[in-house]
């Protein structure tokens, strides 16, 4: 099958199904590598490494190393947020269908998912002990997807979101 004809096949299918190749993971990640150091040329970061490895959930992680990130971070990741939906973005469009694509800067993320693993497993405890909802504060997508992911095999929990726009927020609710 050519790689057209797989992709025509893979934007047919519902997202959730698709199976992607070794193939099809290389056009993803030679597509966001390139656009990712496309958008880079505006930083004038200097020198940079990307690596790219594959994530605990079939995600494509494209790490970011150098000498002063600090600007593509920005404000509480705000940023950094904003860099990996265009390059998420970019990429679906360029292929055709949805990959969960990851931008990270020096591990800038994965300490960010630490803590809130760590929230989450916090906030889901007192709400067995207190036996009530517990409304945790407005996240953005990717950081609501952790508190899910975080409390999924959780037998004593369920977590819903709520809200609309940027006040959407997870509720931890006890079983």
């Amino acid at each position: 099958m050519t790689e057209e004809a797989t992709q025509d096949a893979a934007v047919s299918e519902d997202p959730q199904e698709i199976e992607v190749t070794d193939e099809m993971l290389d056009s993803i990640a030679d597509t966001a590598i390139s656009t990712l150091q496309a958008i880079l040329q505006y930083f004038h970061v200097g020198e940079v490494t990307i690596d790219e490895y594959e994530g605990d959930e079939g995600e494509l992680i494209l790490d970011i190393t150098g000498d002063n990130l600090a600007i593509l971070i920005g404000r509480h990741g705000r940023t950094l947020d904003a860099l990996q939906f265009l390059v998420s973005s970019i990429t679906t469009r360029t292929i055709g269908y949805h990959y969960p694509v990851v931008i990270d800067v020096e591990g800038y993320k994965s300490r960010q998912r630490q803590k809130l693993e760590s929230i989450a497993r916090s906030s889901a405890s007192r709400a067995v002990s207190q036996n009530r909802r517990m409304k945790l504060r407005p996240m953005t997508p990717y950081e609501r997807r952790i508190i899910h992911i975080t409390l999924r095999d959780n037998p004593d929990v369920e977590t819903v979101s709520e809200g609309e726009g940027p006040g959407r927020h997870v509720v931890i609710i006890p079983l």
